[in-house]
């Protein structure tokens, strides 16, 4: 019976069956891919921590003196240093505008900016819009056109039509467009968007350009 498992397994006296010789192959090649991978691949960088440096940014009105490494992004520092976080984190390769905050009154991505880089600036995100407990007016048109479903990318939405109305109070159908485009809704809620933005230019008119 030993004899005959053998002769199964391809070890009998007829020499390798087709099952063995798989075995075998499967077996070499296994250990051919793992031995030419592991020679291919460089050791693991070991990044450590740079030094610190000091910095302050002004943020929503207020100055925060805080200690940074040189490589950490605007956005990190909003959310994770400062707790600001109606920020999104999305991409991070500015290419979805949920990271969209203000800079010297221009929307920016988060993302792309260095803190280091953005000292001396006037940065404003989402919570900077607010009055109190009040919503801006932008968040306001927002809520009354139901311009959100996930509401993932509605900070940075809201953030890149604050900017746009300040350069422009009373911008065209096509100048909203242009000046959306550069943030993504993946539920595709820009109908409802637009109609925001041109209720919001209204609301900012009602209220003296605020």
């Amino acid at each position: 019976m030993e004899k005959d498992m053998e002769e199964k397994e391809g070890h009998g006296k007829k020499g390798v069956t087709r099952r063995g010789f798989l075995q075998l192959m499967g077996a070499g090649a296994a250990v051919s891919v793992t031995g030419s991978t592991l020679a291919a691949e460089p050791a693991a960088e070991i990044i450590t921590p740079g030094e610190m440096s000091k910095v302050t940014l002004k943020i929503n009105g207020r100055r925060h003196r805080l200690l940074v490494e040189p490589r950490w992004s605007l956005l990190y520092v909003i959310r994770e240093r400062l707790g600001l976080t109606g920020t999104k984190v999305g991409c991070e390769r500015g290419e979805c505008g949920a990271c969209t905050v203000l800079i010297n009154g221009q929307p920016r991505y988060a993302c792309l900016i260095l803190a280091e880089e953005a000292e001396g600036m006037e940065i404003t995100t989402l919570e900077g819009l607010m009055n109190g407990e009040d919503l801006g007016p932008v968040q306001q048109a927002f809520v009354e056109n139901d311009a959100f479903q996930c509401g993932y990318c509605t900070p940075g939405q809201i953030m890149a039509a604050e900017g746009l109305l300040r350069a422009n109070p009373n911008p065209s159908d096509e100048e909203i467009r242009r000046g959306m485009s550069g943030n993504l809704c993946r539920c595709g809620t820009y109908p409802n968007i637009f109609k925001a933005v041109r209720r919001a230019a209204e609301l900012k008119k009602a209220k003296g350009g605020v």
